[in-house]
């Protein structure tokens, strides 16, 4: 049996409205997306966090030695909800495998799975 990623909603505490978010400066803005997916057809989510952002936020961004790792962001030249969700529907879509944990972790390669790192 193949278990097959879909995305329940998509939240930010960072942004009250992603619909109709307006970034104060539209070339230079970041903030957090919690992608909140599960498998098709079941109740139940987890979160995959990721950070959205412009290049030339991820500019002002740099630590001192002039580097910001990379893992986990989405550069976007501009935000725009319609088409920032339907690349994430398409993404989470593609992910399949025969357990969840083997679909999260396809999941993680965008976004920071709750539950990467856990150890029981």
């Amino acid at each position: 049996m193949t278990v097959q990623a879909e995305i329940k909603r998509l939240h930010s505490p960072d942004v009250s409205n992603l619909v109709t978010y307006v970034p104060e400066d539209p070339g230079d803005f970041g903030f957090l997306l919690q992608i909140m997916a599960g498998p098709v057809g079941q109740n139940g989510e987890e979160s995959f966090d990721v950070t959205v952002c412009t290049a030339l936020w991820m500019g002002n961004h740099l630590g001192p030695e002039g580097i910001l790792p990379g893992r986990h962001y989405l550069v976007v030249n501009s935000y725009d909800y319609r088409r920032l969700e339907e690349f994430l529907r398409h993404f989470v879509a593609r992910c399949s495998g025969s357990t969840w944990g083997e679909v999260a972790n396809r999941l993680a390669r965008l976004g920071k799975w709750e539950f990467e790192d856990y150890r029981p």
